[in-house]
C-alpha cells in the first residue's frame, strides 16, 4: 500500500515506518521535525518538512494513498496542563484538520494513535475498552475528541477507522545493526530518565510518591514493548473496515511498580541508580494496567517482548549506542 505516516520521525513514528518498509509498502513521513529526529527518518520513506495542520497538501486526491497512520502530537502530560493551547491545536484541531483531507483525499483508512490517558483514574481494572472516560489531563482529553470524531466520521463517511490505546511503552527496535530507540527534550518517561542517571547523567532519580495503596507503595504501570506496538499497527491497518471505528487497549496486561522497574534498570546496565522520594504528583492514578484481550482476539496480536528485561535492556542498548557516544 501507499501510505502516509504523520509523526515518522518520532520514537513510535519511526519504529512503524520502518516496519512498514520492511513489509513492502510506501511510505511518506509527514513530520515538521518540532520534537522528532531527522535521524529517525528511514532513508527509503519520502520525507514532507509540514506540520499536521497542513496535511491536505500532501493527501490530494489525486496522490492515491490508501491509509493514514497518524502519531503527530504532543504527549507531555503535565505540559498539557500549563499549555493547554498548545495541545488543543496541534493534537485536536491538527488531527481534525487531517481528517478533513482524508476525506476529500478519499483515502479508505486511518490508524490512530491514541493513548491509556483517555480512562484517567480507572474505575476497573484491568482496562478494558469499555471503562468510563475521564481523562484527568489536558492531553487524555485531546486524544479522547479525536477518538470520538474518529467514531462520528466512520459513520458518516464511511471510514475504516482504528484507534490503539497506549499504555506505557518502552524498548528499542533494532534493523540492519542499528537501534530506533526513544529520545524527548525534555525527557519525562520513567525508564530513559532511571537510565540517564545509571549512565551519570543524571545524580539521581527522582520518584514521586511511595504511599499508593500497592505492593511497594509506588505507582503500578503496564509496558508495552515498542516492537509489539508496532506490530500492532500491522495487524490494525489489515482488519481495518469501512464504516466503522474500532479502539484496542495495547499493553502486556501486567504492571510493574516504578521501584520494580528502576531495579531491572540496575540489573540491565550493571550500574547504581539513587533514588529520592518526592511527593505526588496530582492527578497520577495509583495503577493502570490494560486488558488488551480485544487486540488478542481481534487482531491475533500477542505480545513478543513481555518482560522488562527485553524492554530495558533494547532501551540501554539503544541509549549507549545512540546517545551516550554522540555527547
Amino acid at each position: 500500500m501507499k501510505l502516509l505516516v504523520t509523526g515518522g520521525a518520532g520514537f513510535i513514528g519511526s519504529v512503524v515506518t520502518r516496519m512498514l518498509l520492511d513489509h513492502g509498502h510506501e511510505v511518506t513521513v509527514l513530520d515538521d521535525l518540532r520534537t522528532g529526529h531527522r535521524e529517525a527518518l528511514a532513508p527509503e520513506a519520502t520525507h514532507v518538512d509540514l506540520p499536521i495542520h497542513e496535511a491536505a497538501r500532501v493527501l490530494t486526491p489525486d496522490a492515491g494513498f490508501d491509509g493514514v497512520l497518524h502519531f503527530a502530537a504532543l504527549i507531555a502530560a503535565g505540559e498539557s496542563m500549563v499549555k493547554p493551547e498548545l495541545y488543543w491545536h496541534t493534537n485536536t484541531v491538527g488531527s481534525l484538520a487531517l481528517i478533513d483531507a482524508v476525506r476529500a483525499a478519499r483515502v479508505p483508512r486511518l490508524v490512530f494513535s491514541s493513548t491509556a490517558a483517555v480512562y484517567g483514574n480507572p474505575t476497573e481494572l484491568p482496562i478494558p475498552e469499555t471503562a468510563v472516560k475521564a481523562p484527568t489531563n489536558t492531553y487524555g482529553a485531546t486524544k479522547l475528541a479525536v477518538d470520538m470524531a474518529l467514531t462520528s466520521e466512520a459513520v458518516a463517511h464511511d471510514l475504516a477507522a482504528v484507534s490503539l490505546r497506549y499504555f506505557n511503552v518502552a524498548g528499542a527496535y533494532r534493523h540492519d545493526g542499528r537501534s530506533i530507540g526513544e529520545r524527548h527534550d525534555p525527557e519525562t518517561h520513567l525508564i530513559p530518565l532511571a537510565l540517564e542517571v545509571a549512565a551519570g547523567r543524571r545524580d539521581k532519580f527522582q520518584l514521586f510518591g511511595d504511599d499508593y495503596p500497592t505492593v511497594d507503595g509506588t505507582c503500578v504501570r503496564d509496558y508495552i514493548h515498542v516492537e509489539d506496538l508496532a506490530r500492532a499497527h500491522l495487524l490494525a491497518l489489515d482488519a481495518a473496515t469501512a464504516g466503522r471505528h474500532r479502539i484496542y487497549n495495547l499493553g502486556n496486561g501486567n504492571g510493574f511498580t516504578n521501584r520494580q522497574v528502576i531495579e531491572v534498570v540496575r540489573e540491565v546496565t550493571g550500574h547504581p541508580v539513587p533514588v529520592e522520594v518526592a511527593p505526588r504528583r496530582e492527578g497520577d492514578p495509583a495503577e493502570l494496567v490494560a486488558s488488551s484481550a480485544l487486540a488478542r482476539a481481534e487482531l491475533g496480536w500477542v505480545p513478543q517482548k513481555p518482560t522488562l528485561q527485553d524492554m530495558v535492556g533494547d532501551a540501554w542498548e539503544f541509549y549507549r549506542t545512540h546517545i551516550l557516544e554522540q555527547r
